[in-house]
């Protein structure tokens, strides 16, 4: 269950005691329908989420009624770690297709802190890495023109999914409808469906059917001004080599 959970950011650091540890912690695993929320705003959380397949957003809601994504998740992720401390969160949590998750009672997470205290640090390490992602996205919403936010979105989970080993051919999984995208990059579907059309175009992404293929990797970089160091990835320039 707990297979993709730091991969190709850290997990090599995980000793066989500490998987199982995790893999032991699991209360239960849960199959959730498609856009569906998990979580509301302000509810009080009482376990941690870990994505096992399928793919799931944080968002908030807007007084117009449309939303701003403030997350994107792969498998390996925990949705709402964030949660075992502050205790309610500040967003909605929702799945985007058929997801697996495994749930985790904040009272075996308190067993981790006081029993393993490296899984602790690496628990808190994943969160960390999401804190990293929301200050790039901050940078993407704020500073990047259309084109730029909608290639940098692309390029950060390319990278997020060829680390979990989910690309193939420069092609993955991408369920996301043209508004999702918008509410990801702060644009409008209209505006989306022009900027994907000028990449598929021009040869550099193609967006659609529920995947994504990326033609030139250099260029959708420049153009989203991308690079993965916040990623912290094992093979990445922030690698660190003394764990």
């Amino acid at each position: 269950m707990t297979g993709d959970f730091l991969r190709g950011r850290g997990r090599d650091t995980l000793s066989a005691e500490e998987v199982s540890v995790l893999e032991q912690a699991i209360d239960r695993v849960d199959t959730l329908p498609p856009r569906s929320v998990v979580t509301r705003r302000g509810d009080r959380v009482r376990e941690s989420t870990l994505l096992v397949e399928g793919a799931m957003c944080r968002y908030l809601d807007a007084r117009d009624g449309y939303r701003q994504l403030l997350a994107y998740h792969v498998p390996g992720d925990f949705v709402d770690m964030h949660g075992y401390t502050l205790r309610r969160l500040d967003h909605d949590v929702a799945t985007i297709v058929e997801s697996r998750v495994a749930r985790i009672a904040h009272d075996r997470v308190d067993a981790i802190m006081r029993d393993h205290p490296r899984l602790a640090w690496l628990l808190w390490r994943s969160t960390l890495l999401d804190a990293a992602m929301h200050r790039e996205w901050i940078f993407r919403l704020g500073r990047l023109d259309a084109a730029g936010r909608l290639a940098h979105f692309l390029c950060e989970v390319a990278a997020r999914m060829r680390a979990i080993g989910r690309v193939s051919d420069d092609v993955f999984a991408l369920p996301l409808t043209q508004q999702d995208i918008g509410e990801a990059c702060g644009l409008t579907s209209v505006h989306v469906n022009r900027t994907l059309r000028r990449l598929r175009e021009e040869g550099i992404a193609d967006v659609g059917r529920g995947e994504a293929r990326i033609g030139d990797a250099k260029q959708l970089a420049r153009i989203g001004e991308f690079d993965a160091d916040y990623l912290y990835l094992d093979d990445g320039p922030w690698a660190d080599t003394d764990r």
